[in-house]
Formats: C-alpha cells, sequence, structure tokens
C-alpha cells in the first residue's frame, strides 16, 4: 500500500473541530495581525520550551535572523554552524552580516561535531549555531565549554527539534536564543509559514521583539531599523490548537522509530539513527544511511514508498557558497554522508501497517 512521507490531512482530521474552531474565532474577532491570539500562543509556548520569552515572527528563517540581528553581529564577524543542514541557518548568518564559517558533522548523530567547531575559531568569530538536525540534541555541554572558553555567544536552531531534550534539558535553553520553525510539516507546525525566537535573556527579547516590529514596540515609535516579521493570527490560533496535543504526538513518533530501529538493525547495509547517551530524540525525520540510497529510493518510490533526503547536498558545496571554495576533505562526515542519507516515513499517525510496508520493501531490496 501506498505510503506518504507525511500526512497533515490525518493530523487536521484527528484535531478538525479545534482547528476549525480556532480559525473561525480569529475570523469573528477580525484578529489576523498579532493581537490576543498572537500573544497566547507567545506565553503557552514559552511555558512549554521552558523559556521567559517567545517572541514569534513569520517564519523560522526570520527567527535566526532576528537573534543575529539583535546579538549585533556585524561585518568582518565570522559564525559558526555546522555543514549539513538546510540553508536557511547559513544564510541568515550571511544577511546578518557575518561571514559563515561552517564545521563538520560528527559522523554518527548527523550533529555538529565541537571538535570542528574548536578548530573553527579565529579572533574573527562572535558566535555558534549548532543544529539539533532531524530532531537529535547536538553535544551541547561540549559546545557551551567552547562558547564559555572563547567568550561567543550560542544560538541553537531548534527548528527541527520542538521538545528535544539533552541531559534532561530542553533544547533551546543553552544559549543566549534559539529558534523555532513552524512550517506545516514540523512536529508542531502551522497551517502556513510561522516561527519564533525564545530566549531567558529579557533585555534581548525586547530588542529582538522591536527589530520583528519594524523597529518599535509600540505603532509609529520606531528606535531602531527593523523588519516586518509576524506571525499572524489565524496561524497563531492553529499552533495554540496543536500545541496541547505535541507531547502525545512526540511519544508516537518515538514509538514509531523504535519499531523501525527493530527491525531495519537486522537488514545488512543499513544504518539505522544512532541517538547518543542522554539525548532525548524527538524523530522529525526518520534518517537511515545505506550506500546504494538512490537505487533504495527507486526501489521504495517504485511501490508507492514515499521518501526524501535531507539534504542532498552539504552545505558547503552549494554553488551559493562556491565563494569559499570548500574540498570534501575538509568535511568528510558531512561530505560522506550527503550520498548516503535517507528520509523515510515518519509522523505521529503513522500505523504498524505502514512501518511494515516500508520495513518489508527494505528487506526485499
Amino acid at each position: 500500500m501506498p505510503v506518504p512521507f507525511a500526512d497533515l490531512q490525518r493530523q487536521y482530521q484527528t484535531i478538525k473541530s479545534e482547528i476549525d474552531g480556532a480559525i473561525a474565532a480569529v475570523i469573528r474577532d477580525s484578529a489576523f495581525i498579532r493581537g490576543p491570539y498572537v500573544d497566547a500562543f507567545e506565553l503557552d509556548f514559552a511555558k512549554a520550551v521552558d523559556v521567559k520569552h517567545c517572541i514569534s515572527c513569520a517564519n523560522g528563517t526570520d527567527a535566526l535572523y532576528l537573534a543575529m540581528a539583535a546579538l549585533k553581529v556585524q561585518p568582518g564577524d565570522e559564525v559558526i554552524t555546522t555543514a549539513h543542514s538546510w540553508i536557511s541557518t547559513s544564510a541568515m548568518i550571511t544577511h546578518a552580516g557575518a561571514r559563515v564559517v561552517f564545521a563538520d558533522t560528527d559522523g554518527i548523530t548527523f550533529t555538529i561535531d565541537p571538535a570542528a567547531i574548536e578548530a573553527a575559531i579565529t579572533p574573527r568569530t562572535v558566535g555558534i549555531i549548532p543544529v539539533h538536525l532531524y530532531g537529535q540534541p547536538a553535544d551541547m555541554d561540549a559546545i557551551m565549554a567552547i562558547a564559555r572558553r572563547h567568550k561567543l555567544w550560542v544560538v541553537e536552531d531548534c527548528a527541527q527539534a520542538h521538545l528535544a531534550r539533552y541531559k534532561g534539558q530542553q533544547v533551546g535553553t543553552f544559549g543566549a536564543a534559539a529558534t523555532y520553525s513552524f512550517y506545516p510539516g514540523k512536529n508542531l507546525g502551522a497551517m502556513g509559514d510561522a516561527g519564533a525566537v525564545v530566549t531567558n535573556d529579557s533585555a534581548l527579547a525586547e530588542h529582538m521583539t522591536m527589530l520583528a516590529r519594524h523597529g518599535g514596540l509600540i505603532k509609529h515609535q520606531h528606535r531602531t531599523e527593523g523588519i516586518n516579521s509576524r506571525l499572524d493570527g489565524v496561524q497563531a490560533a492553529i499552533l495554540s490548537a496543536k500545541l496541547p496535543h505535541l507531547t502525545v504526538w512526540t511519544k508516537a513518533r518515538q514509538d514509531a522509530a523504535k519499531v523501525y530501529d527493530a527491525n531495519l538493525n537486522q537488514i545488512e547495509d543499513v544504518v539505522v539513527p544512532s541517538v547518543a547517551t542522554e539525548r532525548t530524540h524527538v524523530y522529525h525525520l526518520y534518517t537511515i544511511k545505506h550506500s546504494r540510497r538512490d537505487a533504495l529510493a527507486a526501489h521504495l518510490g517504485a511501490k508507492g514508498i514515499q521518501t526524501a533526503i535531507n539534504y542532498p547536498t552539504a552545505l558547503p558545496f552549494l554553488a551559493a557558497y562556491s565563494r569559499l571554495k570548500h574540498r570534501p576533505e575538509q568535511f568528510p562526515n558531512a561530505h560522506g554522508d550527503q550520498s548516503r542519507i535517507l528520509s523515510l516515513p515518519m509522523f505521529a499517525e503513522i500505523t504498524r501497517d505502514q512501518q511494515f510496508e516500508v520495513i518489508d520493501l527494505i528487506r526485499a531490496f
């Protein structure tokens, strides 16, 4: 039977009355831009991820920019991030005015290698942006130790890691700030673009709030030059309706991952995701490695199994960064993974029958 990569329609049907009621309320109140529904979501999400302040914005990409702009990134600064992720992370370093510096992944968890961070630091380095890729936390103890030693700020990219934990502590609570995406396919997804940046620093929160609202907290009183990056009322209301279900949905993803792990581990040449000690993976993506990735993907696709490659080209080797003239040997893990990774169907509502359809077809291959 066909198995989708994700099934947003099935999720909607499980809470249809809540979603429909939330949208209807915003329309009834004409609360389309900011307003009470946005305020309520910001408070609820901050509580859910154990921080004092949540500043909503238009998307997770803007959230990264707001964090760096508030941290006063300057031309000539360098910011280190992972070599294997979505381009938003690195592109916003450039748009904030700094030079992006890539560090290799660790070869096991797909997250940034602290040793590679240390090796990439120069006198111009001002910050580090670790990405909790696919839903697994990066090694935050090691990263924060490096940041303290070199007096660097840390902004966590939590776009794929809602509710993930490192040694019992929520991701997003280690650095100066953290960014979230609520793109529809995320573990907590809107029905359009949406994002947020969170922090425990009240002064930083105020600055980021101003930057997201044309540079002012009160209309027509612009204290600085900002941008227009707002979460709209409809998306806020949808996210508020979904948020109470996130813990249950997260456990469902983790249970589904256990089924994949137990069965795919027995199949030769399949490398299942490795979860490091004392890290809680929330499985935004379930990404395996296989030496014949393209052939396997084609085999599954022919049988109606949707897969994805996240991400087929490591960041240093994209055309966008050809100016940096990077070589494969500088990022051996990220370069090696890009031709082997394959993300399998993963969503909270996936059935065991659907999973075993995927597993049986991989075994047959």
